[in-house]
């Protein structure tokens, strides 16, 4: 079984890594984690002009971030029930959306398993969502993983 495994780094996208590593998977099976870098593009004016090293700085930080999200994913699943899986890491630019799906179609994976930040209403609006959109673009099955609320005592 091919699963593709997405990941930001986020509470939520740990929910999904913790998911795949503590499930009893076919043998055989690989795992392929990716974790996508998308640069904010910021227009400006002439009287606003963003440093030399701006875009470079921010494209550093997100290689840093999506480096150490795959890290703790492959450490998690090797330390978990799933550790006879094949790992295999990549690590994209693009929008993460794009990055999943085409990722998913061009493996010919058969699952694809991803996190939720759990937005809706506005924040789903503003911000979109990956999960939404992958769910319903993907070509094979697509698990999405909730994490569960804290509770409060």
């Amino acid at each position: 079984m091919k699963i593709l495994l997405a990941t930001d780094g986020s509470d939520c996208s740990k929910a999904a890594v913790n998911a795949v590593a503590e499930r009893p998977w076919p043998e055989g099976s690989e795992v392929r984690i990716v974790s996508a870098i998308e640069i904010p593009y910021a227009p400006t004016t002439e009287t606003w002009v963003l440093p030399d090293n701006y875009y470079t700085e921010l494209e550093r930080a997100a290689k840093e971030r999506a480096a150490a999200a795959v890290k703790y994913a492959v450490e998690r699943i090797e330390s978990g029930k799933a550790s006879g899986l094949e790992i295999i890491t990549k690590i994209i630019s693009g929008s993460a959306r794009e990055v999943i799906l085409d990722e998913a179609e061009r493996w010919d994976a058969d699952l694809i398993v991803l996190g939720s930040h759990g937005y809706n209403g506005w924040q789903r609006f503003l911000l979109g969502s990956v999960s939404h959109a992958v769910a319903t673009h993907a070509h094979c099955s697509v698990e999405i993983v909730r994490q569960k609320p804290v509770t409060k005592k």
